[in-house]
């Protein structure tokens, strides 16, 4: 039997929340043919001895080969029609069948995403579609200028759209890497689930970018929702090694792009 969906998740100390994301896939996904791959990064805790599910198909790396390295791995095993790259400390609410619908209904579509919410059910506004960035925005973000300026970000973080009262889905610029279902064939003809060069951040805007130009919509779709606890795991590194990741990918982001469009 052909798969519907493959789940995909990579995990690095998630020991802490990878089984609730795990029941929560198994309700989500109740009446399709689904599988979830889980590919653990050399957790040094108990994740790996924490997923014990028969739905699962778990690798593990003997060491961290980061965010993209991961997903592009698992894509290698996947089976679905569609892949779910969901991170661990996701937890589905309800089912994810009105995404599956909307996509089959909706062929020029290549990714769909939730509203992602925080645990009391309120949209979490850390985690809603962004515009594809402008340098100048990047640097505003590094320099803390929001903070002199509050409204430089606001055509970023699409300050014109409320997503907390949307009704309907949106075609959006990007969404979150946290919570993205893609078409299989996405990923076969770009050769990757994410862009390797990134470790970590920007992949999602990248593959969203790259998706485009496919010539296909990225969807933000309020039907469904996902709780998002944002970057619980790597929340434990520290705060200088993240700074200097997320701008080094920044600028790995922009010197791809600034021939290509």
């Amino acid at each position: 039997m052909s798969m519907d969906l493959t789940v995909i998740t990579v995990t690095w100390n998630s020991a802490k929340y990878i089984a609730d994301q795990i029941e929560s896939v198994v309700l989500g996904c109740e009446g399709l043919a689904w599988e979830q791959i889980i590919v653990d990064n050399a957790s040094s805790d108990e994740t790996a001895s924490v997923i014990q599910n028969d739905k699962v198909r778990l690798i593990k790396n003997n060491k961290n080969l980061g965010f993209s390295a991961g997903y592009n791995l698992a894509i290698k095993n996947a089976t679905g029609r569609y892949f779910l790259y969901l991170n661990p400390d996701m937890k589905l609410r309800g089912s994810i069948r009105p995404l599956i619908d909307y996509l089959d209904a909706h062929t020029e579509a290549g990714i769909a995403s939730a509203k992602l919410v925080d645990t009391n059910g309120r949209i979490n506004l850390s985690a809603t579609p962004r515009r594809f960035p402008k340098a100048i925005e990047i640097w505003a973000q590094f320099l803390k200028l929001p903070h002199l300026f509050p409204k430089i970000l606001d055509r970023y973080f699409y300050r014109d759209f409320d997503f907390s009262r949307m009704a309907d889905p949106v075609a959006v610029d990007s969404v979150r890497g946290s919570f993205m279902l893609i078409r299989s064939e996405i990923a076969t003809k770009l050769g990757f689930a994410f862009d390797p060069r990134y470790f970590l951040w920007w992949e999602d805007v990248d593959l969203c970018r790259e998706v485009k130009k496919l010539g296909y919509k990225i969807i933000w779709h309020p039907k469904v929702e996902c709780v998002d606890s944002v970057g619980r795991s790597f929340g434990k590194r520290r705060f200088f090694w993240k700074q200097i990741l997320f701008f080094k990918n920044a600028l790995k982001y922009f010197f791809k792009w600034r021939n290509r469009d």
